[in-house]
């Protein structure tokens, strides 16, 4: 095992059920003390790449490295050693919040049981719950509670499976100061989210699609590769207004932002003369503005979707 080895560092993973090509050539690197966001719809891949990662999966094919140990040949080696926090709550929600970390501890056979349970609970604020019912808590402190038992055996990188769905902003926020806090340790974190202010958050970002990587970087590096212009407009009848817009040249995506709607194509030029042309109708009101990561994911996938990336 290299320790000065990034935390993950795989090329070329391909996974299969059956007919299904899950994901397609998966290269990533990821560095101790990075948070790394991994973006795509539902069912683009990213659980199974994941579960790849962690151990839990062998890949058909590829290569690489997690925490140091071959993804194909040292699997188990890989699963003592990561934290994995999986999309819907896996502890026992009839167990108290001491005694799932009890139970993980023992799993791991960590020395001085009893104090790092006793540290983990104080250390995420979970004292005075510690003998609730698991299955009696909210989403957010279920949150915290599978954070402290991913922590128990203190791994050197997380993985966290859309570990905020379904929690309120509030927890949201906290979790990811928490997050940040154990980046600032040295812990590499891989984190799949549907939520752009979260992708935000992250030092650098994937975007993966139909089990293949479309984008990586930092968020300003995927905007700026896209090459996206984008108009927000304002008007009194905007569902009429995007209707005819998805007709004209240049324009590529029309989505809709509360009372706004952003337009945007990569051909600027071609975008602005559209523009110019209905900018003649006083009523609405335009304004060329920066395009954002959800106005580049969702370009990304549309074109993906109709074959325009291979």
């Amino acid at each position: 095992m290299n320790a000065a080895a990034a935390a993950i560092d795989v090329r070329g993973l391909n996974k299969h059920f059956g007919d299904r090509h899950v994901v397609r050539d998966l290269t990533l690197t990821v560095q101790h003390g990075e948070i790394y966001g991994f973006l795509g719809p539902n069912g683009s891949g990213k659980t199974t790449s994941i579960r790849m990662l962690c151990g839990l999966l062998t890949p058909d094919n590829g290569s690489g490295t997690c925490l140091g140990f071959d993804v194909i040949r040292e699997t188990y080696a890989i699963k003592r050693e990561v934290g994995y926090m999986t999309q819907r709550f896996s502890l026992w929600e009839d167990l108290t919040i001491r005694e799932n970390l009890d139970f993980v501890a023992r799993m791991y056979s960590i020395a001085n049981r009893v104090k790092v349970v006793r540290d983990a609970i104080d250390g995420l604020g979970l004292g005075a719950r510690r003998n609730q019912l698991a299955g009696q808590l909210s989403g957010g402190w279920k949150q915290r509670l599978a954070l402290a038992a991913c922590m128990l055996h203190r791994p050197k990188l997380l993985l966290l499976d859309e570990p905020t769905a379904g929690v309120d902003p509030k927890a949201r926020r906290d979790f990811w100061d928490q997050i940040h806090a154990l980046a600032g340790e040295g812990i590499a974190v891989l984190v799949s989210t549907h939520y752009m202010d979260e992708a935000e958050r992250c030092h650098r970002l994937a975007y993966i699609f139909e089990g293949r990587l479309l984008a990586a970087g930092t968020a300003a590096e995927v905007v700026a590769r896209e090459n996206l212009a984008a108009w927000a407009v304002t008007g009194p009848d905007l569902p009429r207004l995007a209707a005819a817009l998805r007709q004209r040249p240049g324009v590529e995506q029309v989505t809709m932002f509360g009372g706004t709607l952003h337009v945007t194509g990569r051909d600027a030029a071609l975008l602005a003369a559209t523009v110019n042309a209905l900018a003649a109708d006083k009523r609405d009101r335009w304004q060329p503005i920066e395009a954002g990561l959800e106005d580049v994911f969702i370009s990304l996938m549309d074109r993906a979707g109709k074959g325009g990336m291979q």
